[in-house]
């Protein structure tokens, strides 16, 4: 691949399984210590390290062409990008969850802590589900033990720091994927060179 590539990262959670990923796939990547730029060893990639609420809008403006992100930043934030390549990990759920004794409400409105604003009015809202919304940027298991609001809707992966604050996942609201996604401009002028850049991603589960 002659043509070099743009790629945001996410800080977070996701970033040691991608550069997992990518040596599966013979991509060898090191991010020096505090360094937010970094280029594989082929030289095929151009590499920026982004908050992850910030990685749709450094594509947004061309800063990067290409992201990795889980679906969660794509419905909030990107939902202009085109999504090119979904990842085999990362998998989490969205879920609507509360301390041990509560039930979801059968009626009235629904007073629920979260980081995803538009996605839980979007759910909610579109099930005829009145919902009052309490906009909070982490730690979002902190409202039910401290009575900012009975219900939180965030991603859960094992459960064990709802476990720990008393909660429990009251309902799955949706499965929450990785994908490979482009500005829309960047994809169209870089087609061949990203067509080839997925055909090596694909490689991974040849090489396992």
């Amino acid at each position: 691949m002659s043509q070099k590539l743009t790629l945001a990262l996410a800080k977070g959670r996701l970033l040691d399984q991608v550069l997992s990923y990518f040596s599966q796939c013979g991509i060898t990547v090191e991010f020096e210590e505090r360094k937010l730029i970094a280029h594989d060893r082929e030289g095929i990639l151009d590499l920026i390290l982004v908050k992850n609420a910030d990685l749709p809008t450094y594509l947004r403006y061309g800063i990067a062409g290409l992201g990795i992100c889980g679906e969660d930043v794509l419905y909030e934030y990107g939902d202009d990008l085109v999504r090119l390549f979904e990842f085999p990990f990362g998998l989490t759920t969205m879920a609507l969850a509360g301390k041990t004794e509560l039930e979801r409400p059968t009626w009235g409105p629904m007073t629920v802590a979260t980081k995803f604003i538009r996605f839980t009015h979007n759910y909610f809202t579109q099930r005829g589900i009145p919902v009052k919304m309490v906009k909070l940027d982490g730690s979002v298991e902190l409202a039910p033990v401290l009575g900012l609001a009975p219900y939180i809707v965030d991603l859960v992966e094992t459960g064990s720091t709802l476990k720990a604050h008393g909660l429990k996942v009251i309902q799955e609201l949706k499965k929450i994927k990785v994908h490979l996604v482009a500005n829309r401009a960047y994809w169209k002028w870089n087609f061949q060179a990203i067509q080839q850049f997925i055909k090596r991603l694909s490689s991974a589960d040849i090489l396992r």
